[in-house]
């Protein structure tokens, strides 16, 4: 059984963490997060720390589910979250426009693809992205989706692939 339900969200200074019944928001320098809490989860404030508290023993898989989604939020305003992706191949490009990021992957056109709410991009180099944002799920999401558009092919290693990730290679076909 998990039991990361009974570890407590620590809120660090500068984060305004409101309950107001099922309805939680999180302030901070970042940027501003809300959620609605499931029926049977309720929150305990200590001081500069919160505590989720369920009623059944059936809910604590929900408990844990919601405790690390808040946690996830304070860290989000209060630092923020970053996944950088790498570009492999010859004429691989990516170029950031504004919340517009064009890429070149080999295809005969480019790409735009229109960043989503609350997610900013950078390309330091010509082949590295580098996506920041404060909601976590919107940040793995875009790069997932940028991804997409050539994930690596296990022959050569081109595509898109994160920064830490490890592309297994095959070997080629023997004649």
């Amino acid at each position: 059984m998990s039991r990361v339900a009974n570890n407590p969200i620590t809120i660090p200074q500068g984060v305004d963490f409101n309950v107001d019944g099922q309805q939680v928001r999180v302030k901070g320098p970042k940027g501003n997060m809300a959620l609605d809490l499931h029926p049977s989860i309720s929150l305990e404030m200590g001081e500069g720390d919160c505590s989720v508290k369920w009623s059944s023993k059936k809910d604590v898989a929900m408990a844990g589910t919601f405790r690390a989604l808040l946690n996830n939020m304070v860290l989000g305003v209060s630092e923020g979250f970053e996944r950088k992706l790498t570009l492999v191949g010859v004429g691989y490009r990516a170029q950031a426009q504004g919340t517009k990021l064009n890429l070149q992957l080999g295809f005969s056109h480019p790409i735009d693809y229109d960043m989503p709410e609350g997610v900013s991009v950078e390309t330091p180099t010509q082949t590295e992205i580098v996506l920041k944002g404060c909601d976590k799920q919107r940040v793995g999401q875009a790069a997932a989706e940028i991804r997409a558009f050539r994930p690596p092919e296990p022959y050569k290693g081109k595509g898109v692939r994160y920064s830490d990730e490890r592309v297994v290679r095959k070997e080629a076909k023997k004649a």
